[in-house]
């Protein structure tokens, strides 16, 4: 006789491909219509942070509850003389890892939000209902063998990853339009990769190696999609002192390089030796030497970056090496490496601002953040679930209602439900706040390129290399001649072509296309 019916098996093979599906994707759903049947309770398309959700879907719950009625049927029949048969072991595992993870899904949920009140000094606290974890693991997989606490421990901290990486993806990334679905999606498998399964036998411990480059417009989340993908990163537990390894978290180090001159960027990611510079009076470690192997750095605008810095930056990807400023002694990076950027990439490798091999090094792992006027192409009730969300965070559940109706009456008649908004939710945030204090909002007038080019110009914010690069453009976009360009500017007609800023060209309205001293 089988040790499995036809029926349970059939089960088993759907929930250990539930257990391995990415959450966020459609497949996530269509899996729990084949496990549950009957006992399937429509809903939308994908998981989606809706103001109005459920703790808990109906469907999870219904799911766990037939988990632990068939893992409870199947160990007792394991107590008596059946045995499993081939293939069978491994649908069992998946079973009871199914059953394990949600027997202390609540636990880790109030461990998380501890965690990050905690110092990143004091370190990971004792794990109290890891003992209970043991002994139902050793319990319900005792009988299929090869348990013991280095197994058990990868598995609990496993299952800590999974609660985490769901957590942060949710709280981090809202919107509930196929196009923020797309990038939770995009998320877990930045985390995870499409193959769980290969995941947790291989790839928990090397995922630190491969970097994570993320683009998208202005405004639209990309550091808080790299917090996502840091703070979900796998953290081994020690069974002996029953603790995880550090904090989730703990290690997240972001560098706007936007921000800062190449030397204190330099500074602040390299580190320095006493009297590498003036004002240099001791030594400093920078991020990359201060991070963890656990840790992760995220580089936000990566795309205004110097050509020199830009080399150094690539010998650490290529090495995994750097030095302090003013040392010549070789430093190991141990972390993850996260970068983002709203400029294209493409572009500025193509004008000679950005290297290619530092390119290559870097889109191993690409994200991609919408818009907010594409999510609310997407989905029309967009804007009306970001506001809600928004107002929530902004003046509590009790005036959330209140406070959306207002914004959305000012919104409609005031910017047009066509309205761009090119400052994304950030300017959503901004309208919102602003109606709730003076009950409207300005957009702000759009500025020229010309504008950005005289304002950054008379505030110093350009190196000698962009001034003349974009006054190359500028002068090119009323020529359209090289020849012409380099005889206003005294310039070589070669010098003029290897300077024009093609992006910068896009952004005057010239099209780009042959010049006319090349037909």
């Amino acid at each position: 006789m089988p040790f499995l019916t036809a029926d349970e098996r059939r089960f088993m093979e759907a929930a250990a491909e539930l257990t391995h599906v990415n959450p966020f994707l459609p497949e996530r759903i269509e899996c729990e219509r084949r496990v549950l049947g009957a006992e399937f309770v429509p809903q939308e398309m994908v998981w989606s942070p809706r103001p109005e959700a459920p703790a808990e879907p109906p469907n999870v719950l219904t799911m766990s509850r037939r988990v632990e009625e068939l893992v409870s049927t199947l160990r007792a029949r394991l107590s008596g003389k059946a045995r499993l048969a081939a293939g069978e072991a491994e649908l069992y595992r998946d079973l009871v890892a199914y059953a394990l993870y949600y027997r202390c899904q609540e636990a880790f949920c109030k461990m998380i939000p501890e965690t990050e009140t905690l110092p990143a000094a004091e370190g990971a606290k004792r794990v109290p209902f890891w003992r209970t974890f043991r002994r139902d693991a050793q319990e319900l997989l005792g009988p299929v063998g090869g348990v013991d606490d280095t197994t058990t421990a990868h598995l609990f901290a496993s299952c800590f990853q999974v609660r985490r990486a769901f957590h942060y993806i949710f709280r981090f990334i809202m919107g509930g339009s196929m196009a923020a679905a797309r990038l939770r999606a995009a998320v877990w498998q930045s985390i995870f990769t499409h193959d769980m399964r290969r995941y947790r036998r291989a790839l928990y411990e090397r995922m630190g190696d491969i970097t994570v480059l993320i683009t998208g417009p202005s405004g639209t989340g990309k550091e808080l999609v790299a917090r996502a993908v840091a703070f979900s990163r796998y953290i081994p537990f020690d069974p002996t002192r029953e603790c995880f390894a550090v904090l989730p978290g703990a290690g997240f180090y972001a560098v706007n390089l936007a921000a800062l001159s190449p030397t204190l960027i330099e500074s602040e990611l390299f580190g320095h030796r006493r009297g590498a510079f003036t004002g240099a009076l001791e030594d400093h470690p920078g991020w990359l030497e201060t991070c963890g192997p656990l840790g992760t750095v995220f580089l936000d605008e990566i795309g205004e970056v110097d050509l020199g810095l830009q080399v150094k930056l690539l010998r650490v990807l290529e090495t995994r090496t750097f030095q302090r400023l003013g040392e010549t002694q070789p430093r190991r990076f141990a972390g993850k490496l996260v970068a983002a950027t709203n400029r294209n990439l493409a572009e500025r490798m193509a004008c000679g601002a950005f290297r290619e091999d530092l390119y290559y090094r870097l889109c191993s792992d690409m994200i991609r953040t919408p818009s907010l006027r594409e999510q609310v192409q997407d989905s029309p009730g967009e804007l009306h679930s970001l506001v809600l969300f928004l107002a929530r965070r902004l003046v509590g559940d009790a005036e959330a209602d209140a406070l959306t109706r207002e914004v959305e009456q000012w919104i409609t008649p005031s910017l047009g439900r066509d309205y761009a908004w090119p400052g994304n939710v950030r300017e959503l945030d901004q309208c919102i706040r602003n109606i709730l204090i003076r009950k409207e909002y300005r957009p702000p007038e759009k500025a020229t390129p010309e504008d950005d080019f005289h304002e950054a110009f008379a505030t110093g914010r350009l190196t000698a290399e962009e001034v003349l690069r974009r006054y190359c453009t500028v002068v090119y976009a009323q020529t359209r001649n090289y020849l012409e360009t380099g005889r206003r500017l005294g310039l070589d007609r070669r010098t003029v072509k290897s300077k024009v800023d093609r992006e910068y060209l896009a952004r005057l309205g010239v099209e780009v296309g042959a010049d006319a001293d090349e037909e």
